[in-house]
């Protein structure tokens, strides 16, 4: 099976102080994981916003290449549309969820996520 990682889990996997690295470390170990666009400008953008240590968007462009190579991410071409959001998306805040989850069916692989409230996405799990 492949995942597909939201922004979150991302996020969580490539900053050794969040809250969730542990957890996304233990599970991503022996999975066959993917990025898109959406899910790497969001890791850029977040880490670029909320670090403590001012860090460059370079920087965090290099920690993303990095960890693509040495987690062997694979990139998922991104072709959907608007118009193939599921039905559940009502809020703004759900469009991109709500995109990703019909990225990753398309693609033939599960959206991956810390997040509990995406129907039908796979919540990682706690070691």
């Amino acid at each position: 099976m492949k995942y597909l990682l939201d922004v979150n889990a991302l996020v969580a996997l490539g900053c050794l102080g969040h809250v969730f690295h542990s957890r996304m470390m233990a599970w991503a170990e022996k999975q066959s994981l993917c990025t898109c666009s959406i899910s790497e400008i969001g890791f850029v953008w977040v880490l670029s916003q909320i670090s403590q240590a001012d860090v460059s968007v370079d920087t965090c462009r290099d920690l993303l290449s990095t960890m693509k190579k040495e987690r062997r991410l694979r990139m998922i071409p991104d072709a959907q549309s608007a118009v193939d959001l599921p039905a559940w998306v009502q809020k703004p805040k759900q469009i991109t969820d709500g995109h990703l989850l019909e990225l990753a069916r398309s693609n033939r692989a599960t959206l991956a996520t810390l997040d509990e409230g995406i129907p039908g996405a796979y919540l990682i799990p706690r070691p």
